[in-house]
């Protein structure tokens, strides 16, 4: 019997090597292949959009925008043509997820530190309040890297239509208020094309979730998949 299994080993190297190769090429082609949704406003829950949008399931883009970021440069669509970024909207004096939403949007800055392609937009849901210096300063408290991630503060209307119309990640405040806006912990993740691709929970950064809803080191590996995706392209 040895001698039969000596006389063919080579066969079964062979053969053992083909088998492996032949079953990782059948997992591979099985595996289902990693995808982002593009949203629509029809895809997302309803509090979070405005109702003028609501019905639309065709292509949704991000509109035009011009706001004033940390250091009273104006910031518009234009610095972020071709990048892909992430969004939230926070306000300085905010002491509840705030906090924490800058702490893990501190982390996704640290990710993607050295890479042009991937910046970060903040937007002040109390514009009034978050002038210039106050944003300024919250930058400097937390290292925010003025060619990565803008702070911007502009007027409320503006803020609450980009909010609701184009991320479609914050809650409408109180009716009887004119724009009123109660942020939300989303962190919005923009493609280079303008379109939304993902929501994320941005008080948590590596917790399990509940299904649907991604945490912020599932925000870094969907956008290196991004970058890879759009390289191939």
């Amino acid at each position: 019997m040895k001698s039969f299994f000596y006389k063919y080993q080579k066969f079964f190297s062979v053969l053992l090597v083909f088998s492996v190769i032949t079953i990782g090429l059948f997992y591979n082609a099985l595996k289902p292949s990693k995808s982002l949704p593009i949203y629509t406003p029809s895809m997302v829950n309803p509090e979070l959009v405005d109702s003028t949008v609501q019905y639309i399931a065709a292509k949704h883009f991000i509109a035009d925008f011009s706001f004033t970021n940390q250091n009273g440069k104006t910031i518009t669509q234009k610095d972020y043509e071709g990048k892909i970024f992430v969004a939230d909207f926070f306000f300085t004096t905010c002491g509840s997820i705030c906090p924490i939403m800058t702490t893990n949007m501190i982390d996704v800055q640290k990710a993607f530190l050295n890479n042009p392609k991937v910046l970060l937009l903040s937007h002040s849901v109390l514009p009034d309040t978050d002038d210039v210096p106050v944003l300024k300063s919250y930058a400097i408290k937390n290292k925010v890297n003025d060619a990565k991630w803008n702070l911007v503060t502009g007027d409320k209307k503006d803020i609450y239509t980009m909010a609701r119309k184009s991320y479609l990640a914050v809650k409408q405040g109180k009716p009887n208020e004119l724009y009123d806006m109660v942020h939300t912990e989303n962190f919005v993740l923009v493609d280079s094309k303008k379109r939304v691709r993902g929501f994320y929970d941005g008080t948590n950064l590596d917790q399990p979730t509940e299904p649907g809803i991604k945490n912020v080191r599932q925000l870094i590996e969907d956008i290196n998949w991004l970058l890879e995706d759009e390289k191939n392209q």
